[in-house]
């Protein structure tokens, strides 16, 4: 098993999540940790109608997706924001998820993107919320990346700086 779950809370393919949660997976991986991402891009297409609700558990792709989250202590949160929030795909999994049990107790670090200049700040805000209401110990420092098309480019920071606060999050979220 691998010690922290990276989640790309969004759908949409060849997203910036996805390429942030898999440098914030080497990020980990330099530092000794053992990471997994779980990609919302992969959710079956027909979850919000047959894994939720009255539904719950009779979806078995879905439930691939419940064990993962069963397995793992520590998750990262990669975070777009998305019309003032973040993703609908990723309340709908969170709702998706066994309740009060699957994040309860848990502990979590969120990274905020944005094309804008609140670098997500509203979506982490929302998503803490929810969590904080789950039971999940959410890490106080919460990176907000703004303006990501101009400092992330092939996989790579052009902005130091965000480099620099990815790591610092990442060694508070493994001693965390």
């Amino acid at each position: 098993m691998s010690d922290i779950l990276i989640i790309s809370g969004t759908n949409r393919n060849n997203s910036y999540s996805i390429q942030l949660a898999e440098y914030y997976q080497s990020i980990l991986e330099e530092n000794g940790v053992k990471a997994e991402i779980l990609d919302l891009s992969s959710l079956p297409e027909d979850f919000l109608f047959s894994a939720l609700y009255e539904n719950s558990g009779k979806n078995e792709n879905f439930n691939q997706f419940q064990e993962k989250v069963d397995s793992f202590n520590k998750f990262v949160f990669i975070v777009a924001e998305y019309n003032g929030s973040f993703p609908g795909v990723l309340k709908a999994f969170i709702d998706g998820l066994e309740y009060p049990n699957s994040l309860k107790n848990k502990k979590a670090a969120l990274v905020g993107l944005s094309a804008g200049d609140q670098g997500g700040a509203l979506a982490l805000s929302h998503l803490s919320d929810i969590l904080s209401y789950m039971g999940t110990n959410v890490l106080a420092f919460r990176p907000r990346l703004s303006s990501l098309e101009k400092n992330f480019r092939e996989g790579k920071f052009i902005n130091r700086l965000y480099e620099q606060i990815l790591k610092e999050q990442a060694n508070s979220l493994i001693s965390f």
